[in-house]
């Protein structure tokens, strides 16, 4: 956490670290993964502003005022950075860019030669506007709001190096570490070593707490799961708490199921993040008596709204509501989420 969070007595800290320490609060602290995103029209006026989404994210005036915006409208508990998971990649030289309604692309690195390409180490100076957005944002807000900075897991990282873009299976990624994994290792720990300086930038820029994105832990088999989720996650999170040792790390191994709790004594994790299909009572009992667990609602009760958010609200408030436990989905808000869902939402968290 930032050294001024960590400096506040334990009662004066805000709700999110509370619960993230592991105290249950009678009201969970609240916020929503993408809660800055195109649901909210004044985001959409300033994304059509800059004109493309990398411009916006590398623009520290813009990027801080999208962080800002679900602060202001809705009053979250947490503000999550906005930028990208893909922005180590482009650090580490890997040419990126967005194709409209279609997403991220990177030039592919699928051999040694093209890895060669890139550099070892990560470029600061590509960096230096997120870790300029994280100050800007750390200055602007409210006392009681934590901020969560960010970075994507190695493997999910390393799944759209090697393909270019995003897949429905990651094959590009496994058949490369089935043919050879030590190429699609070092691949790896270049991510592995950007990540730790890119958390660490942020923590010392202003941020309470880090969440590792991990979107496809759960395409991964037991053996490669372990190999090439856990071990280079453990390695992330050593090589953060070696700089600060304070650090509030949550992982969210995003379809990992029922080796999350492995995920989590292996890597040492401060918290989990819950997708919305995991069975509840098996969270609870075997998750969350490990460490404080986030999320499960599913984004689409969300967007539906009506009668059936609010039993899905009460339903994971019963579920998790004895424990130490954060208030968020099982993935990110849908883009045409009406906004008066998400204030029914938060009312009825905070009912």
């Amino acid at each position: 956490m930032s050294p001024a969070t960590q400096d506040r007595p334990a009662l004066d800290r805000p709700a999110f670290l509370r619960a993230l320490s592991g105290e249950a609060l009678p009201t969970p602290p609240i916020w929503m993964m993408r809660q800055a995103g195109r649901y909210l029209p004044e985001y959409r006026a300033l994304r059509a502003k800059a004109g493309s989404f990398l411009s916006l994210c590398y623009n520290p005036e813009w990027a801080a005022e999208v962080t800002l915006q679900p602060i202001r409208r809705f009053g979250f508990d947490a503000a999550i950075l906005f930028s990208d998971i893909l922005v180590v990649p482009q650090a580490l030289g890997q040419k990126l860019w967005f194709v409209e309604g279609e997403g991220p692309r990177l030039e592919p690195v699928a051999d040694e030669r093209r890895l060669g390409e890139i550099e070892a180490q990560a470029d600061q100076d590509v960096l230096a506007p997120v870790i300029e957005t994280v100050r800007r944002v750390r200055a602007s807000l409210p006392r009681e709001t934590t901020f969560i900075g960010f970075c994507g897991a190695p493997w999910t990282v390393a799944t759209y190096m090697v393909a270019g873009r995003g897949t429905p299976d990651q094959g590009p990624a496994k058949a490369l570490f089935g043919s050879d994994p030590a190429l699609f290792q070092k691949i790896i720990d270049r991510i592995v070593d950007a990540s730790i300086d890119y958390l660490a930038a942020q923590i010392e820029a202003g941020v309470d707490a880090v969440q590792i994105f991990d979107s496809w832990a759960g395409s991964l088999g037991p053996d490669d799961f372990e190999r090439w989720c856990v071990t280079p996650t453990r390695r992330l999170v050593a090589g953060v708490r070696a700089r600060h040792p304070q650090a509030r790390i949550i992982g969210f191994p995003r379809g990992a199921g029922r080796l999350i709790p492995h995920y989590v004594q292996a890597t040492g994790v401060d918290a989990v993040g819950l997708e919305s299909d995991i069975d509840r009572a098996f969270a609870r009992d075997e998750i969350q008596s490990l460490v404080p667990v986030q999320g499960n609602l599913d984004p689409l009760v969300l967007r539906a709204g009506g009668p059936e958010l609010e039993r899905e609200v009460a339903a994971v408030r019963e579920a998790f509501g004895a424990g130490p436990f954060v208030f968020n989905l099982g993935h990110g808000i849908l883009p045409d989420t009406p906004i008066a869902h998400v204030e029914r939402l938060l009312a009825a968290v905070r009912a």
